[in-house]
């Protein structure tokens, strides 16, 4: 009690000296806060901690920055290097990124006998590599003729997932958590796998497919993801840890963190990278279950699986992604009272512990850590982009001169290992660079491009057309690796989908009567194409209802002026003077 008093006692003092610094306008800038200075100081903590892996770290995983040395945690491919490649880019140093790139493809090499977790590889390794391709031509890298269809560090993530397939290769599809990259999954490997380590692999693996044209990585994914479905309890949970063999459930708790959590992630930005409704109503369904069972008070708690019963009043810090992730689906009002109450836990600690426990309102043994994770910063990311509210910027303000105040050191930031003490441990993990300080950042940098909303974009000629890029919609990996969702559809190379324009012409040609038009395609409809049914209406990102007019034109109606326009592989048309 006294130390919250003493904890409130000085926010209230820091809050009296906040001055104004901005000119009165905007909500955070009439409350005093310095946007651009705070974007500055992320900056520089980027720098320090970037600039301290290399010299003190590279070509090691990670940095020990209490020893100034460094170790290898998650294999051995320089993982803060990939995972901090795209973070340089929004910060806006191409150079680096560029040397970057040259370095990673000299020195990374995934044919080595490591045991890797198949989970981490993926969203650190394989979602950072395709993340640094997608941005390559941005960044000012000469690109190959058939880029974003090619290119060194697409081949570099197609390797690393490509060492990840056998563990996919069990009796329920669902992968093994662990493998080597030498000889695949070990003979007695244990079969038991987190729900999450399951589940997180579609939007990594459905861009690598439509990228490379090998429809095995979007396969094993999606084999995995209706697994789980398939395994959830009568009351629609599913549990923590599954056996992948037997599909029993080994831990039958059901929550929305650790060991679940980017399970549903995925669900959601699979449905919008892919415009998949099949995994938005998985999630909607999960949605409901959730609500209906483990929601208390604006509070998340972890339930028996198959009763509902309770098991663990307990809020992780990993859930804090979740009021981001009720933002991805419109649902802002229950996002901000969530997150509103995690940000109570940030304010009592400076951090938010591994485990708090909600009754008691304070830390659980042995968990007492805040190993500077994203996930409150990324929501807060999503919200602001969402509700510009200033508070969202407040906790900004609060996680830097907290991380700099508990967690700086000569030679980096180190894990804190007791939010109440501050005693600091000689680590600092990869996501620091790519997840932490990005979302920092990008919560501080509102014209930063990734928040691009689609005004402004570059048009590439492929080997299969045109297509548009870099017109924002970004969709983040897990580990806050940008995907941009128009890539997906530059590299299409089958022949049914080859949108050629002569094709087209040719189609509008000899259409002298007014018959309808419907333009063949796999299940998934581009954004500017009509659906043949009103329902089929793809409502979960537009969320208007279309015209049902439309439908006694032709389906797709081009307008009279001459055919000087721009053709996105969506299916859109893009006239010259729009």
């Amino acid at each position: 009690g006294a130390a919250m008093l003493r904890s409130l006692g000085s926010f209230l003092c820091l809050w009296a000296l906040r001055l104004p610094v901005a000119p009165a306008g905007s909500g955070a800038a009439a409350r005093g806060l310095d946007v651009a200075s705070y974007r500055e100081r992320v900056r520089a903590m980027f720098y320090h901690a970037y600039e301290h892996y290399l010299e003190s770290a590279f070509p090691y995983d990670e940095l020990r920055p209490l020893t100034c040395d460094g170790q290898d945690t998650w294999g051995s491919f320089s993982l803060t290097l990939i995972d901090a490649l795209d973070t340089l880019l929004i910060l806006g140093n191409v150079s680096e990124f560029q040397r970057v790139v040259n370095v990673l493809q000299e020195g990374v090499d995934f044919d080595i006998d490591v045991n890797a977790s198949v989970f981490e590889t993926n969203i650190r390794v394989v979602g950072g590599l395709l993340s640094a391709h997608l941005l390559s031509k941005k960044a000012g890298v000469e690109v190959e003729a058939g880029w974003p269809c090619s290119g060194p560090l697409l081949r570099m993530a197609e390797e690393a997932a490509r060492k990840l397939l056998p563990a996919f290769q069990t009796p329920t599809g669902m992968p093994y958590g662990t493998v080597n990259l030498l000889h695949g999954v070990n003979p007695g490997e244990t079969p038991v796998t987190c729900t999450a380590g399951i589940g997180t692999f579609i939007v990594e693996f459905a861009t690598l497919s439509h990228l490379t044209g090998d429809p095995v990585f979007e396969d094993v994914a999606r084999k995995a993801l209706k697994a789980l479905w398939k395994n959830r309890s009568d009351i629609g949970l599913v549990g923590n840890h599954i056996d992948v063999i037997t599909a029993k459930w080994v831990a039958q708790d059901a929550g929305i963190g650790a060991g679940v959590d980017s399970y549903f992630e995925y669900l959601v930005k699979g449905a919008i990278l892919l415009q998949d409704k099949e995994l938005m109503s998985m999630f909607l369904e999960y949605n409901k279950a959730i609500k209906n069972y483990t929601k208390f008070d604006d509070w998340y708690l972890w339930v028996q699986m198959y009763k509902g019963t309770v098991s663990m009043p307990v809020f992780q810090s990993l859930e804090a992604y979740w009021p981001g992730l009720q933002s991805l689906i419109g649902d802002v009002d229950n996002a901000m009272r969530t997150f509103l109450n995690y940000y109570t836990v940030w304010k009592q600690f400076g951090g938010l512990p591994e485990f708090y426990n909600i009754p008691q309102g304070y830390t659980v043994d042995k968990r007492e850590g805040y190993p500077l994770r994203p996930e409150l910063i990324e929501s807060a990311m999503y919200l602001y982009r969402a509700t510009r509210d200033p508070t969202l910027l407040e906790l900004g303000r609060d996680a830097v001169e907290s991380i700099e105040k508990i967690s700086k050191v000569d030679c980096g930031f180190a894990t804190i290992k007791d939010l109440r003490d501050h005693r600091l441990d000689n680590r600092m993990e990869s996501f620091f660079l790519a997840e932490t300080v990005k979302y920092l950042y990008l919560l501080f940098d509102p014209d930063n491009f990734i928040h691009n909303d689609g005004s402004v974009f570059d048009v590439v000629t492929t080997p299969y057309g045109e297509c548009v890029l870099n017109a924002g919609g970004f969709v983040f990996n897990t580990e806050a690796h940008p995907i941009d969702p128009a890539a997906l559809h530059c590299c299409r190379k089958r022949k049914e989908e080859q949108w050629e324009v002569e094709d087209l012409m040719r189609e509008f040609y000899s259409l002298k009567k007014t018959k309808k038009f419907t333009l063949k395609r796999t299940s998934d409809h581009g954004e500017g194409e009509s659906p043949k049914d009103p329902e089929d209406a793809p409502s979960e990102k537009s969320g208007e209802k279309r015209n049902s007019k439309k439908n006694s034109h032709s389906l797709l109606s081009c307008p009279s002026q001459s055919f000087n326009s721009k053709l996105a592989v969506l299916g859109q048309v893009f006239l010259d003077n729009t």
